[in-house]
């Protein structure tokens, strides 16, 4: 059973006037398939607009920290930066997955599927703030939260594509060249998600999951140069 989501505003040190926003950013479609008498919205509007708050934020961010970095490199810092994998864990750190409203079904699976619904709840999460905040606020929640991640990702070059390096890596091990192919396609148009798995010789390495197509590929490769310990 979810937490009080009260608790969660404290957690945070952001004090909602519009509680049902709040609610709303953890609130997955699924969950009101079950609960039809609670009303409320779900929460694939406010991560949509979430999203495109924190990539203005985030380009702001990496713009002003790296004045000598070119355009592609700074490009690539926010991809690792703002991508599924790293959202999930902040979310995770937040407490998020203690609050999430979710189907019977869904509140079972704790796996990628879990990995998810956490990013697209911490992008409604910021969609939330900053409807009820402004956009200052929306800054500074993402500053507090998820920047801390980046000196990470630079210092350990997680920013690098991981395609590239996983191609690198099995052709020099195996002599061969890895693949991918979409295992799982959800959600409406506007808000699909894929998993995809990577394959070097018909042998399944790992899975990742993504927005599109092409993220949950950079997923999948990272996942399999992890599992080889690359």
């Amino acid at each position: 059973m979810p937490k009080d989501i009260q608790t969660f505003e404290k957690e945070i040190g952001v004090s909602f006037i519009d509680a049902a926003l709040l609610r709303q950013a953890f609130t997955h479609r699924s969950y009101l398939n079950e609960h039809r008498s609670e009303g409320g919205g779900h929460n694939e509007r406010l991560e949509f607009l979430g999203d495109a708050v924190l990539e203005l934020v985030s380009t702001h961010f990496l713009y002003e920290k790296y004045p000598d970095k070119p355009e592609g490199d700074l490009t690539a810092f926010r991809a690792s930066l703002v991508n599924a994998i790293t959202l999930s864990e902040v979310a995770s750190a937040l407490g998020m997955n203690d609050y999430l409203l979710l189907s019977r079904g869904e509140a079972k699976d704790n796996g990628r599927a879990r990995q998810m619904l956490l990013a697209n709840a911490f992008e409604a999460l910021i969609g939330a703030i900053y409807l009820d905040q402004g956009y200052d606020a929306a800054r500074v929640f993402i500053e507090n939260n998820l920047f801390p991640k980046i000196d990470e990702i630079v210092k350990k070059r997680l920013w690098q594509d991981p395609k590239s390096t996983l191609q690198e890596k099995i052709q020099e091990a195996e002599g061969s060249t890895p693949h991918y192919s979409v295992l799982k396609e959800a959600g409406p148009d506007h808000d699909k998600h894929f998993t995809v798995g990577v394959y070097a010789k018909d042998m399944l390495l790992a899975q990742g999951d993504g927005k599109s197509k092409q993220e949950a590929e950079q997923t999948a490769a990272r996942a399999a140069l992890e599992a080889r310990g690359w």
